[in-house]
């Protein structure tokens, strides 16, 4: 993509609202444009990164066993009114009624839904266990919408819903998604630990936060250190198998949010390993037995002919949050520092003199190498001072810049910067892009 082309309507200015340096820095990279208290617009270069961001997660639920699929936005209220939650979730539910006065509501989460759509198909054991998932808007309505996308009003959100026969089997099913989602973080450059919570208004008796440590964290946590240096699953799990020890090798460390704390616990943590810091949490998974089942006789017929109400659990990754969390766990003093597999493009090609023929030529021949080689560029072939470009380029936080001058030319290499370390190197184009391919 060439930047004369390209809409990033970057500023200097950092916003006076803006009070942390997620919000900040999309707002100064033009990733987003406010258009109402917790409401945004994501502008080319925050949609991408929010596209990124969505896949891998839904590589991951695939990879799991689970199957997309899409639910409205708006929800009819008589669906919450028969789980009997209508009336308990609060002011933070958008409340609305269309032209013939139903009452809907604007969906702050989807197990009413999903539970409407299993109990209209699925009657047998043999269809289990089944999770089905989707990435959709949410409202809910913040009394004081804060922090940019860290806590919006409007937000996307991937949310999974686990059905089975038995609690044995729900727990599985449950076991699973932690791994997915321990990998699906890891692969966004981030080091997810799992806490114990509080299951709140989704109910049931275990629930599991991934917090991701950076210092504007929303609240403090409390852990041992060997969950920072403990690495994903991976990407060769066997989702099929018990994936017992995977989860109870995490949860036998401690870990736990300022609302959960036992400091008599963490005092038992080797003191060279506590570790108190601020965190941001990115997902949220849920097991609640039959709360749902129950109320809305989502039941299967099991191998002896009884119906039972099926085991469900609910799983939540906050997709657009995570553009936040990952800006205030990756920066510098510069500006953004993405992680590879989020970055909204994989190079930055900068030509020092677009208005000198040879010069041109040069930048433009490295842009279709790029491209050839696979990846996505930006290339600013624009007529402006070198410190704005290199100023830009450092701002948006691409993880690695391909600087085309004439002293590179007539000395046939290219400077090539990498945006985490800020080394430079010269070496030939053809060189810099195996060690951009080499990571």
């Amino acid at each position: 993509m060439r930047l004369s082309k390209f809409f990033l309507p970057v500023s200097k200015d950092v916003p006076a609202d803006a009070a942390i340096v997620s919000h900040q820095l999309m707002l100064r990279t033009g990733m987003v444009r406010q258009n109402g208290a917790g409401i945004y617009s994501w502008l080319p270069l925050g949609f991408r990164v929010l596209q990124k961001i969505e896949q891998i997660v839904r590589e991951e639920m695939n990879r799991a066993g689970a199957i997309e699929m899409l639910m409205p936005t708006i929800q009819q209220a008589e669906l919450w009114q028969e789980s009997g939650r209508y009336d308990d979730y609060g002011k933070e539910m958008l409340r609305i009624t269309d032209r013939h006065d139903r009452e809907m509501l604007f969906g702050p989460t989807n197990e009413e839904l999903i539970t409407d759509v299993f109990r209209s198909y699925v009657k047998s054991y043999k269809a289990l266990p089944l999770n089905l998932y989707h990435t959709q808007w949410k409202f809910r309505d913040e009394i004081r919408p804060r922090f940019g996308v860290m806590r919006g009003r409007e937000f996307l959100m991937k949310d999974a819903y686990s059905f089975d026969l038995t609690e044995d089997d729900a727990r599985k099913s449950y076991r699973k998604m932690f791994c997915a989602y321990l990998n699906a973080f890891e692969r966004m450059g981030l080091t997810a630990i799992p806490m114990q919570a509080d299951t709140g208004p989704i109910g049931g008796d275990l629930s599991h936060e991934f917090i991701v440590l950076a210092e504007t964290g929303e609240s403090a946590v409390f852990c041992d250190k060997a969950l920072l240096d403990m690495p994903a699953p991976g990407l060769d799990l066997d989702f099929e198998g018990d994936l017992t020890a995977e989860v109870e090798k995490r949860t036998s460390y401690y870990a736990a949010t300022e609302e959960m704390i036992d400091e008599a616990e963490f005092a038992k943590v080797p003191e060279d390993r506590q570790v108190s810091a601020r965190g941001i949490e990115v997902g949220h998974i849920f097991f609640f037995g039959t709360k749902y089942s129950k109320a809305m006789n989502a039941t299967v017929q099991t191998a002896d002919g009884e119906n039972l109400p099926v085991q469900m659990g609910s799983y939540g990754i906050g997709v657009s949050r995570l553009v936040g969390g990952i800006i205030e766990a990756c920066h510098d003093e510069n500006g953004i520092v993405w992680p590879a597999a989020v970055s909204p493009f994989d190079v930055g090609l900068i030509s020092m003199r677009p208005k000198d023929e040879t010069v041109s030529s040069h930048a433009d021949a490295a842009y279709a190498e790029l491209g050839k080689a696979g990846f996505d560029v930006l290339y600013d072939e624009t007529d402006e001072r070198p410190g704005s470009k290199f100023n830009r380029m450092d701002l948006i936080g691409l993880p690695w810049q391909i600087v085309i001058g004439p002293r590179g030319i007539d000395a046939g290499v290219v400077e090539l910067k990498n945006r985490k370390s800020g080394e430079k190197t010269e070496l030939p184009l053809a060189k810099a892009i195996e060690r951009i391919k080499a990571g």
